[in-house]
């Protein structure tokens, strides 16, 4: 299969992804931000867990404060006081009141409070003189959550809050999909890993620093390897033998059409099955895809930098989430205004680096393909189909947020 779509790759790829399921493991919520939940999980209790005060003030029967006003305030015996993490014992007596704060239970024979600023109290008297409602200031129990109900369900993206929301029920760890375990290599002789001194025509390894810093963004961990070289024998032994127990080989470099491409001979070397080479996109249309017989995955990205970012973005991304166990994962894409011509034809389908903001996209002056600092500010693709003219400011654009 060559000269595939984007999106016909991306389903090319995912018809091979085997189930998420065949690795739940629980973990603790403090380190489920990012992870994919692994089953349904519902309320075990109603939260609040008891009816409680919003304020700080007074509770008491609201009935006691019928006619209440300045001249003639509604005067009260204040009994007791309760705070947040304690209760008190028995019922209020009507007409009497007692002193509480934010998030104490209310107890029994109160249905109303009063901020403490809006009345008077000298000694054990309390002076209204405004009447209250029944159930005013009032926090039902299970008002925001009542027993029972599906707090997140399988497939659910763990943010802070769905993490505050478990916490707040006493799910002290919970289940989720095993992240994907990712073998990422980049190929090149040229190639030096930073630190370490430059020889005349070399250049620093920054993809491996760049999908790297891209898959620890998504809370997965590659196992790192040294660069491969440019001998397709040597680096089809290495990624055997690195690739054992790994669900993917990511990997950048060596797709293309040159002399030390050597990605064409490797797959074939370790007994995968080519799924698709070559891409109708700019950039990074060399990408190539491959499957092995027990399942797993590779995806061999362009070596220009800012190719395998947008390949890994465009491509990559969305076959990891959903090896993650997310659901139908989609690119995040909007409709903007260009603030700035794009004086370009595009004969084929482009994908250019901008600034997304307010609902305008700003382009920088650099959209190389081996040019990566021009992207350092920028948020989002912007899709430009194939066959389009020159792209005057003003115009209505699609684009993808990283």
């Amino acid at each position: 299969m060559q000269d595939i779509s984007l999106e016909r790759a991306i389903a090319a790829l995912s018809e091979h992804i085997q189930s998420p399921e065949n690795g739940i493991e629980r973990i603790s919520l403090l380190s489920a931000r990012g992870r994919i939940l692994a089953e349904d999980i519902y309320a075990a209790l109603d939260n609040p867990p008891f009816n409680r005060s919003p304020l700080d003030g007074y509770t008491f029967a609201a009935a006691a404060t019928k006619g209440a006003s300045t001249e003639r305030p509604v005067v009260m015996e204040i009994v007791g006081e309760v705070c947040a993490g304690d209760y008190f014992s028995g019922n209020v007596p009507f007409g009497k009141a007692l002193r509480i704060m934010t998030g104490a239970p209310i107890p029994e024979g109160c249905d109303a409070v009063v901020r403490q600023e809006s009345v008077r109290a000298e000694g054990s008297k309390l002076y209204l003189d405004v009447p209250l409602r029944p159930f005013e200031n009032y926090c039902y129990r299970g008002e925001d959550v009542k027993k029972g109900t599906l707090l997140a369900s399988k497939g659910t993206k763990l943010d802070p809050a769905c993490i505050a929301v478990l916490a707040g029920q006493g799910f002290r760890a919970i289940p989720v999909c095993r992240t994907p375990r990712i073998l990422l290599a980049s190929t090149g002789d040229e190639l030096v890993t930073p630190g370490e001194e430059r020889p005349k025509g070399k250049i620093y390894n920054s993809n491996l620093y760049l999908l790297a810093s891209l898959l620890d963004e998504m809370r997965m961990t590659p196992k790192q390897m040294r660069n491969l070289p440019d001998d397709a024998a040597l680096a089809a032994k290495l990624l055997r033998e690195d690739a054992q127990g790994m669900d993917l080989i990511l990997t950048t470099g060596g797709v293309s059409v040159g002399k030390k491409d050597i990605m064409h001979s490797v797959w074939k070397r370790m007994g995968a099955s080519r799924i698709f080479w070559r891409i109708l996109m700019k950039p990074g249309a060399p990408v190539l895809g491959y499957i092995f017989p027990d399942g797993r995955i590779g995806i061999a990205l362009s070596g220009n930098p800012f190719a395998a970012f947008a390949t890994f973005e465009l491509l990559a991304r969305p076959i990891l989430q959903q090896m993650a166990g997310m659901r139908e994962p989609k690119l995040l894409r909007k409709k903007a205004v260009l603030a700035a011509p794009f004086l370009k034809e595009s004969p084929g389908r482009r994908f250019i680096r901008a600034r997304y903001e307010d609902g305008y996209v700003v382009l920088p002056k650099q959209h190389a393909s081996g040019a990566l600092f021009s992207a350092v500010t920028c948020n989002a693709f912007i899709d430009i189909p194939a066959g389009s003219p020159k792209l005057e400011s003003g115009r209505e654009v699609e684009v993808v947020l990283f």
